[in-house]
């Protein structure tokens, strides 16, 4: 009695097809360099010696490209330098804009003085004064008759360090803004 076997698949022997197939797609490699060259009219280049001589140029590319260095300048003063009466006048302007038709309120006025100093800074900013750093401090007082003494400390450098003062006055509040320009190098 003969057994029926089960008809087996065919295994390809091992690389038979596939090396073919890579083998085919070198030559055509081949092919299409020598093609390419021929219509360009050069020579075909090996493709390794063409990538060491792009490695090679790279690294002399590399070695011959220097950090650029400046010389100091020493210059202390600013090109743009920062104007008082500029800058006064802006933030008189935001605080007469912002506060018009405002009444007094302690519960908002934290949130206003810091609305206030942000547009106050931006537009300082917008100036374009180079080398100076901005604090701009906002003041909200209400009326009551009362006297106002307003101090601050600074380590300060007189001949470039400058401050600006603004004030607004309603009939429940008044605002003063103080802006300080200090140098930095």
């Amino acid at each position: 009695m003969e057994k029926h076997s089960k008809p087996t698949k065919y295994a390809a022997p091992a690389g038979g097809k596939r090396r073919q197939h890579l083998h085919d797609k070198d030559s055509m490699k081949e092919k299409r360099k020598q093609s390419n060259a021929e219509a360009l009219g050069i020579a075909p280049v090996e493709e390794e010696s063409f990538m060491d001589l792009m490695k090679t140029e790279l690294l002399t590319l590399k070695a011959n490209r220097t950090k650029i260095r400046y010389a100091n300048t020493y210059r202390l003063e600013s090109y743009n330098k920062f104007q008082d009466y500029v800058v006064r006048n802006k933030a008189q302007e935001i605080l007469t804009n912002k506060l018009q038709e405002t009444k007094y309120d302690g519960v908002s006025s934290p949130s206003l003085c810091a609305s206030i100093s942000e547009e106050i800074l931006m537009a300082i900013k917008e100036l374009g004064y180079d080398r100076y750093k901005y604090v701009v401090s906002i003041l909200i007082v209400e009326k009551a008759g009362q006297a106002i003494n307003v101090a601050s400390r600074w380590v300060w450098d007189v001949q470039r360090d400058t401050w600006v003062s603004a004030k607004c006055e309603t009939e429940t509040f008044i605002v003063l803004a103080l802006v300080m320009a200090c140098y930095y190098e």
